[in-house]
């Protein structure tokens, strides 16, 4: 087979590659998508509740409440669950993402991101008009539940803190609740409800739409190994399907699997995954979901997707590729049923899949210090469909040479020494 050419390789066709790839494509570039799957958005950018986070200042740090943390150390937070037989090996990067969370080093790290979680509506939007797929992006916002007053002034309090950064919304009473989505049962002490961010009921449809533009638009997607990737000379050389592909410059944005690349060329990068799980099912009757709704309490998700209502978990701490542990569908399953009409499931079992994470919960982005050509796009916690086309466009500038958008520094690589 002939050798394959590009400008850029980006490695990974989730929502954070191909939005690098379209943003490297507007500027110029010859770029080359690579994936081990044959199509877009098979991963994380498949398995999230579908919502473009523009309302979410705050990133997922670790609780420094006594209470919430010794409920996570039995393991009975409905919120987190932690695989015993991994926790050697997490607890040490648990140690470092407890030690970020601190007040003042969690402010920081919510300053260095809100720029891309203002961007991050915008970009979308922009791409979805391009991408001509108007019905992927729904205006109705989401809806966080509280079932005690305890919870809700937490996140009461937190909402003020946000609305000094723009954040609208309002808090809701129960009749509130019942005006909003009217099929929900239960008893709640109040809600968060946030008109803003986007909801897409079909994630991966959105990425594979996104890749559909990048390939009218002249882009090429291959099916290839990343672990082959190699440097040839002032070149990068990997294999593909296709062939043998060579690129002056390479995007590794893989994700929970970015370490497949960046460990053996020599770097020591604190990735560990957050992993989660969702199961759909139908609707009951004729209830309707209006929106992404948010059992805080009880900890899941219940999104209504093209596919049926989506139930989604929260965290789980496990190895990347451990086997599957369905017990927080299993718990979370009568819960759900309680909370809306619920019909059978749509799969024969629930998909899990990993969040990318760093100890900070901000992702790396930027130039490889030690090889030239190298780029890193990953690392982006629960915000990876959010951020997509707002880091993608960052890196786009930083690789370009044009003025950045924001800051890149609190993103290096460097911060982690």
């Amino acid at each position: 087979m002939p050798e394959l050419k590009a400008d850029v390789v980006v490695l990974g066709a989730g929502m954070v590659g191909v939005g690098a790839a379209l943003h490297l494509q507007q500027r110029g570039r010859d770029v080359m998508l690579v994936d081990r799957h044959a199509a877009a958005g098979e991963e994380t950018s498949y398995g999230n509740a579908g919502l473009i986070e523009c309302a979410s200042v705050f990133p997922y740090m670790f609780p420094r409440d006594f209470r919430q943390l010794l409920k996570y150390a039995l393991n009975r937070a409905p919120q987190v669950r932690y695989r015993f037989v991994d926790l050697p090996e997490f607890l040490p990067w648990l140690l470092r993402y407890y030690l970020a969370s601190s007040p003042e080093r969690a402010m920081k790290s919510a300053m260095a991101e809100l720029p891309l979680i203002r961007r991050s509506l915008v970009e979308h939007e922009v791409m979805i008009a391009e991408a001509g797929v108007p019905e992927l992006l729904k205006r109705n916002g989401w809806l966080k539940l509280f079932r005690s007053e305890a919870t809700l002034g937490d996140a009461a309090r937190e909402f003020e803190r946000a609305r000094q950064f723009g954040v609208t919304g309002d808090v809701l009473d129960a009749r509130g609740i019942r005006e909003l989505e009217p099929n929900l049962s239960g008893e709640f002490a109040g809600a968060v409800f946030l008109p803003t961010p986007g909801f897409v009921p079909d994630p991966g449809g959105l990425a594979k739409a996104y890749a559909g533009l990048f390939a009218r638009k002249g882009g090429r997607f291959v099916v290839g190994d990343a672990r082959t990737l190699e440097q040839s000379g002032t070149r990068w050389r990997l294999s593909t399907q296709e062939g043998a592909v060579t690129a002056r410059e390479v995007v590794v944005a893989m994700g929970p699997w970015s370490d497949l690349v960046f460990k053996p060329l020599g770097y020591s990068i604190p990735l560990n995954v957050k992993r989660g799980y969702h199961l759909h099912l139908e609707p009951r009757g004729n209830a309707v979901l209006n929106r992404c709704v948010l059992d805080a309490d009880q900890g899941f998700v219940l999104a209504p997707m093209n596919r049926g209502i989506r139930l989604t978990t929260p965290v789980e701490f496990a190895n990347r590729d451990a086997p599957a542990n369905f017990v927080q569908v299993e718990r979370a399953l009568p819960k759900a049923h309680k909370l809306f009409p619920l019909g059978e499931p749509v799969e024969a079992s629930p998909w899990k899949g990993a969040r990318p994470c760093l100890p900070d919960m901000l992702p790396v982005i930027g130039r490889a210090p030690r090889h030239p050509g190298l780029w890193f796009d990953f690392g982006h916690q629960h915000h990876g469909f959010t951020l997509g086309p707002a880091t993608g466009r960052l890196l786009a500038e930083l690789m370009t040479g044009e003025t950045p958008f924001a800051d890149p520094t609190p993103f290096a690589v460097e911060r982690f020494g």
